[in-house]
């Protein structure tokens, strides 16, 4: 039997298509801010926005006459005819977000018009009118949207956990406060202060809020050619390739102010540093997009995320070409006679090593203003093969991994000597090896560590200094989130302020790495980790542990060094890759050294 649906579960349907998350609920409520003209938006979330989500605003407010009005589905003051859907110029348009929000929470609002003398206090439940009230208040209008989905307990319960969607409120936040400046914008969480701007109207000011000043440094700016009459404008910033992530999360597009999702877009970004990164890096970008309204179609996606233009292809060229030509103009030889160092993860444009600082372990000056790898390093305690004479356990140390089996198990080696300050030349019975020295001492530091972690003993290394460590507000629930994986790794972690975070202990492995480089490390790899599974969460925070910790390569080795290196990757389990399953070694056979020569 076909029949109508009522009007109530009309409504909560078509709410799924506009309120997601807390974070949908959030997103609608701050645009309506800025659509409305305020200057000052002030968020309060509670229980990740499944408690409460409040959103406050200097703006224009609602009249008394229209506040009811203003929750009907399809209600708007952005639209008058259907020509206006062909250049819109406000963020929302569509009418439904309040409808949907009210349809599937609690609603409490409260709002006056700038010329209205007092405000008018407005309950919901469910989308219906509780009661109605005039109330003194500010100029403005405060939403308070309380017990989302109580009321479809099917969306209830496919919402992720409270840090989770903390997270995402806050990743859309700082994306707003980025793109409007001169908005202040006030978050927080449980009656916390998670993150604020100034509202001065300074990008690079929100910027430092967001990244910290680390990140800051190594930003560039994109700035339009006053001169050039092509439509599309872009402007922004975009990171030197030195500072570089795992995914494609922080490249943020704003068209006219709307923040996007355009994956061809992304992909022009990610072309323009094109031979400038390694292969699965990504760059930082924050692009902001001008164009004619007309040229582009924002009535796409309920949640107006997706947009289509009348020339994508003059898009996608204005952004590869604008941010192609930051990376090329403003370091010269950049992408064509420079090289990537795998040692410093910096740009070189010429001869000789460039490490960032001066101070890198293991290097030394020169005096063309580089650095060359030094001619002699102490052999660190992880490459020291274990005393023969000393009993399993006996100092209280987590014990070796156990021997390799017959078939895995490397056969003696003697070595060489060593080629290029990253591979070891060794001599066996079957012939020729060459070993990645710092796959090799990766996976000789994932077995150890592997083994410590399985026996909740990691040595931890407390820090003489705290060091500080800025991340974004979204990696900072991460912090929050996996505190306990953190500190089974040895990690001491506490919260320093806004965005801020003091680290007093770290790995034992990383007695030599620099603490907050290697926290930031863990936490962009948590970032980008895709499985929501906590083992592959903990492999993947070993792995990079690991890594950071590992000889890198240019770093030349004695030949005791090389030897205990050796030694220690023949007691590994798996020697022959490391934990991201790169090979650790390479062999040549006799045979096949005399076929290149001609013997045979």
């Amino acid at each position: 039997m076909i029949h109508v649906l009522s009007d109530q579960l009309a409504s909560q349907i078509a709410a799924g298509e506009v309120v997601e998350r807390p974070s949908s609920v959030v997103k609608e409520l701050v645009e309506n801010s800025i659509d409305a003209g305020a200057t000052a938006i002030t968020i309060d979330i509670r229980g990740g926005g499944r408690q409460l989500i409040q959103v406050a605003d200097n703006g224009s407010g609602i009249d008394a006459a229209e506040i009811e009005t203003a929750f009907l589905r399809h209600a708007t003051s952005k639209l008058n005819t259907a020509d206006d859907l062909h250049a819109i110029r406000t963020l929302g348009f569509r009418g439904e977000a309040l409808a949907a929000i009210a349809a599937v929470s609690q609603v409490t609002v409260v709002s006056r018009g700038r010329e209205a003398t007092t405000g008018t206090r407005l309950v919901l439940d469910g989308g219906h009118v509780v009661t109605r009230e005039a109330v003194g208040a500010p100029a403005g209008t405060v939403i308070a949207v309380e017990n989302l989905f109580y009321n479809v307990p099917a969306r209830l319960k496919f919402l992720k956990s409270i840090t989770t969607e903390k997270r995402l409120i806050d990743e859309f936040v700082t994306r707003y406060a980025l793109a409007y400046p001169a908005i202040r914008f006030r978050l927080s969480h449980d009656n916390r202060v998670t993150f604020q701007t100034t509202g001065n109207g300074q990008t690079a000011d929100v910027l430092l809020a967001v990244y910290g000043p680390e990140t800051v440094r190594q930003l560039l700016p994109v700035a339009p050619d006053e001169t050039d009459e092509r439509p599309v404008r872009v402007r922004g910033y975009v990171s030197d390739p030195a500072l570089n992530w795992g995914n494609r999360n922080h490249i943020q597009l704003f068209v006219n102010g709307r923040a996007v999702r355009d994956n061809r877009l992304t992909f022009a970004v990610v072309q323009a540093y094109h031979t400038l990164l390694p292969v699965g890096r990504y760059p930082l970008g924050l692009l902001f997009l001008d164009l004619p309204p007309e040229d582009v179609d924002v009535n796409v996606h309920p949640a107006k995320v997706e947009v289509r233009f009348r020339d994508e292809g003059a898009m996608f060229s204005a952004v590869q070409r604008e941010v192609r030509a930051v990376l090329l103009g403003t370091t010269p030889g950049r992408g064509i006679s420079g090289q990537w160092s795998v040692v410093s993860g910096q740009w070189s444009a010429g001869g000789g090593w460039r490490v960032a600082g001066g101070d890198r372990p293991g290097f030394e000056s020169r005096d063309d203003d580089g650095e060359r790898p030094a001619a002699q390093l102490d052999i660190p305690w992880q490459l020291r093969p274990p005393a023969p004479d000393a009993a399993e356990g006996e100092t209280g140390a987590p014990s070796a991994a156990p021997p390799a089996s017959a078939e895995s198990r490397l056969p003696i080696m003697r070595v060489v000597g060593q080629v290029g300050a990253a591979y070891i030349i060794a001599e066996g019975p079957e012939g020729l090896y060459l070993i990645d020295q710092h796959a090799a001492h990766e996976r000789i530091l994932f077995e150890q560590l592997l083994a410590q972690w399985r026996q909740r003993q990691v040595a931890s290394q407390g820090l003489v200094a705290p060091a500080t460590v800025y991340l974004s507000p979204s990696q900072a629930d991460l912090v929050e989130e996996h505190a306990a994986l953190l500190a089974g790794l040895g990690f001491d972690v506490e919260p320093f302020g806004p965005g801020a975070f003091q680290v007093r202990a770290v790995p034992a492995l990383l007695g030599r790495a620099d603490p907050a480089a290697a926290l930031s490390a863990v936490v962009a790899d948590l970032e980008s980790a895709a499985t929501p599974l906590q083992a592959q969460l903990e492999a993947l925070a070993l792995r990079r542990v690991c890594k950071s910790a590992a000889v890198k390569a240019g770093q030349t080795l004695s030949r005791e060094e090389m030897e205990a290196l050796i030694a220690q990757l023949e007691l590994c389990e798996t020697p022959h890759t490391c934990p991201h399953g790169r090979p650790t070694l390479i062999h040549l056979s006799a045979a096949a050294l005399a076929r290149q020569f001609g013997r045979t």
